[in-house]
């Protein structure tokens, strides 16, 4: 039951859409409608700028941040620490990254989980989340594809999980959460083996 509900509330707290907001509020816009049509930090920055699109990374951080923790310290009594038992927090994250993805009040369509993904690993395991950041950083930097980024990190997240031996619990559910992210990048892929990706840039997209 624990679980279900770390789940539940993570999944509302993920359904806080702020790049939807972000959009309506500053370009009067659906996001959704313009750019890649996805609602994520990187399409708001093509769309909106370099201002727009980070604040909307740190409020998608945030979210898995707040998920697991709050639910971490519901049902594990630890905040902000991985020394307890982080399973109900990583529940909780699960959920925000489905809440973020799919928020039933936008018809269910909403972004690629990345950022919200990256806000409560570190809580899983400091080292490897770490790990996990630096190869990301350097996949982004040398490629300059942040969808590339995405998919490595999430595939070297538990990967790294199994070297250190996490509970296996923990580790099934990362991979549903890898699994996710490479659907959700499915056209990314398409477009990175062919060649025909977009580059990242903190330029605002004219016109």
């Amino acid at each position: 039951m624990e679980r279900l509900i770390s789940f539940i509330i993570g999944y509302f707290i993920g359904c806080i859409q702020s790049a939807f907001i972000v959009g309506k509020l500053i370009g009067k816009i659906d996001i959704r409608e313009h750019g890649s049509g996805n609602a994520g930090m990187t399409n708001v920055t093509r769309v909106l700028g370099a201002k727009a699109g980070i604040f909307v990374f740190i409020c998608d951080i945030l979210k898995g941040l707040i998920a697991f923790n709050l639910c971490n310290f519901i049902f594990g009594g630890s905040l902000f620490s991985n020394n307890a038992d982080v399973l109900y927090g990583v529940y909780a994250g699960f959920g925000a990254i489905i809440g973020h993805d799919f928020p039933f009040y936008l018809k269910f369509k909403g972004g690629k989980g990345t950022a919200t993904t990256l806000g409560f690993l570190l809580f899983v395991n400091p080292l490897i989340a770490i790990i996990t950041y630096i190869i990301g950083f350097i996949t982004a930097f040398v490629s300059k594809y942040i969808s590339l980024a995405s998919l490595v990190m999430t595939l070297v997240f538990p990967i790294l999980m199994i070297i250190v031996k996490m509970p296996f619990e923990t580790i099934i559910i990362m991979v549903i959460v890898m699994i996710l992210c490479y659907y959700q990048h499915r056209e990314n892929i398409k477009r990175l083996i062919k060649g025909e990706e977009r580059k990242f840039s903190f330029k605002k997209k004219n016109g």
